[in-house]
């Protein structure tokens, strides 16, 4: 298989390294655990700065794809597959429900919120919006939201998503009033320079566990990344 990659003169590279925490070459499983600001594979101006595109070059193995996503800014553990032979049973198992996934973020704290709550909205994203919202009708994407600590007016939530809609976690915080740090999107979009590497979102996918639909084996993964997560420039 030749993957053929078009020339983009203005990629700007994102100075962290992708850690693989699992490579299973029985069963084609590969665990990463992904740096902020590197997308989960090719799509608009970030082609080589992916973490699929890195990973093909590095291990020589053209056939890793992604079994979900994280969003270019999200940090953690993310599970792919390295034979194409292997992608549709892991596939299958996420579509089933069956990835349990645990986040950490770093927010506001807020006294008038009574956690931990389950949050549950209908999320829509509109064509051309960089923006998600809730919006009333039948719930579609849920949450739990819990407070690990407190300090300096500042929260660490863990959230516990059932449902993986587009955003959902940002959504669902800055609803609560409790926007994400570092999040350019919510709970109003601001300009960021797509280049600028130096504020972090404060997300993190903290945790992943799943039986494993090939060998029946539990797995649990857990990111060594911790919050807050620094940026080029060693700020959080």
């Amino acid at each position: 298989m030749v993957h053929l990659y078009r020339d983009l003169p203005q990629e700007v590279p994102v100075p962290f390294e992708v850690d693989v925490l699992e490579h299973d070459e029985g069963t084609g499983l590969l665990v990463v655990d992904k740096p902020p600001f590197l997308a989960t594979m090719p799509r608009g101006r970030h082609v080589a700065e992916t973490v699929v595109v890195r990973l093909r070059r590095a291990l020589d193995l053209p056939e890793i794809a992604p079994v979900h996503r994280l969003d270019r800014l999200t940090s953690g553990v993310l599970l792919l597959t390295t034979r194409a032979s292997a992608r549709a049973a892991y596939q299958r198992m996420v579509q089933a429900g069956g990835l349990r996934k645990t986040y950490e973020a770093l927010a506001p704290a807020r006294d008038d919120v009574d956690l931990p709550l389950t949050v549950r909205t209908r999320i829509v994203k509109e064509r051309g919006s960089l923006q998600a919202r809730s919006v009333a009708g039948e719930p579609d994407a849920v949450t739990h939201v819990e407070l690990l600590g407190e300090r300096a007016g500042r929260g660490h939530y863990r959230l516990t998503p059932q449902t993986g809609r587009t955003h959902q976690l940002r959504v669902h915080l800055a609803g609560l009033g409790m926007p994400i740090d570092g999040d350019p999107l919510y709970p109003t979009v601001r300009p960021v320079d797509p280049d600028d590497l130096g504020t972090p979102l404060q997300l993190l996918a903290a945790g992943l566990s799943f039986v494993d639909p090939v060998t029946g084996q539990d797995r649990d993964y857990a990111s060594r990344r911790r919050l807050p997560i620094s940026g080029v420039d060693g700020s959080a």
